[in-house]
């Protein structure tokens, strides 16, 4: 006599026609910030920002009640945040665009994360001879931390595949818009009550008032894309196009964070006194980048926006990707804004 047939459960989606507008997705792992975490995002995406590498002068600054715990870089927390979020996107395609990021607070290592993510927006696609059916779906992103504190919030595109090529599902929301930026009064809580003239002390600048807008620092010598899916698992990005070959239709992409990473792991080459990142204005990926790419940028002070102390600098970094064998392809388009002293 045979055995019974095991019971089967596909493990997959969800697809475009899964969603609706007001959906939410809250079952993502909640992720404690450790020095083990940080230290392996470091290696993989790179970090210069003395306040997260000294945790003494982070607490100089910041003031932690519970001691020298250091500052949690921006790049681990978004990417963290980023990462809880793709139980939306398994399926994902690619990532259009990033708009309105903006961090309410800026945690330390020991704090835990933890994110909603709710779709708000979505639209299926024209139909093109030869190509598999999509839709685009924005998301908002709340993350709070373990005393339910805002955290982080944005909104992000991700482009998915239906699971039935002939469905009409009638979502034809217009996700055309920029988006709203962060005020300045979202933008300046962050270090409002930071003691920024201990930092000027302490670090040789260039400051706030070194700067002049319209510079634009070339960043020579480029960054190689490694560790690519370890980035993934690390951060708890499940999406299939970063881990799965196959997926993409043809090589493995990289996850965009990582590229958004190593642009602010450059940036602070050209910048090393920035003290942290507060929010971003927009990120446009304009193309995809593999591992083993290298990734080149240059940096644009746009406007300069003083504080009390020190300011605010509202840069635009363009990212290049090279490879051998290939011409240099623009890939990211990134606007955001940092805090100097």
């Amino acid at each position: 006599m045979n055995p019974a047939e095991p019971h089967r459960v596909p493990v997959d989606g969800p697809y475009f026609e899964d969603l609706h507008i007001g959906r939410r997705f809250d079952g993502a792992p909640a992720v404690t910030l450790t020095e083990g975490l940080a230290t392996a995002h470091q290696a993989i995406v790179g970090c210069r920002l003395p306040l997260v590498l000294d945790h003494g002068l982070s607490h100089r600054v910041i003031g932690d009640p519970g001691g020298p715990r250091g500052l949690a870089a921006p790049n681990l927390v978004w990417d963290v945040a980023i990462g809880q979020s793709t139980l939306a996107t398994h399926t994902v395609v690619a990532n259009l665009f990033y708009r309105g990021v903006v961090f309410h607070r800026a945690p330390l290592l020991g704090d835990t994360l933890s994110t909603i993510t709710e779709v708000v927006g979505l639209r299926q696609n024209s139909r093109r001879p030869g190509r598999a059916p999509t839709g685009l779906a924005e998301l908002r992103i709340s993350t709070v931390d373990q005393r339910g504190r805002p955290v982080l919030g944005f909104r992000r595109c991700a482009m998915l595949p239906l699971r039935d090529a002939e469905v009409d599902t009638g979502h034809a929301d217009d996700l055309s818009g920029p988006g709203t930026s962060p005020s300045r009064e979202e933008l300046r809580m962050v270090a409002s009550r930071w003691d920024l003239s201990v930092y000027r002390a302490r670090r040789p600048g260039p400051h706030f008032a070194d700067l002049t807008e319209g510079t634009v620092f070339d960043v020579a010598g480029g960054d190689v894309v490694s560790s690519a899916p370890e980035l993934a698992r690390l951060t708890l990005n499940v999406a299939k196009v970063h881990h799965d070959a196959s997926a993409s239709g043809a090589e493995r992409l990289v996850y965009g964070g990582h590229t958004i990473g190593i642009a602010l792991h450059q940036a602070v080459r050209a910048l090393p006194d920035i003290v942290t990142v507060v929010g971003w204005h927009g990120c446009d990926h304009l193309g995809p980048v593999h591992e083993g790419d290298t990734l080149t940028s240059t940096i644009e002070v746009e406007r300069l926006e003083p504080l009390a102390e020190g300011g605010l600098a509202h840069l635009r970094s363009r990212v290049r990707a090279g490879r051998p064998g290939h011409a240099p392809a623009d890939v990211l388009d990134w606007r955001y804004i940092a805090v100097l002293a």
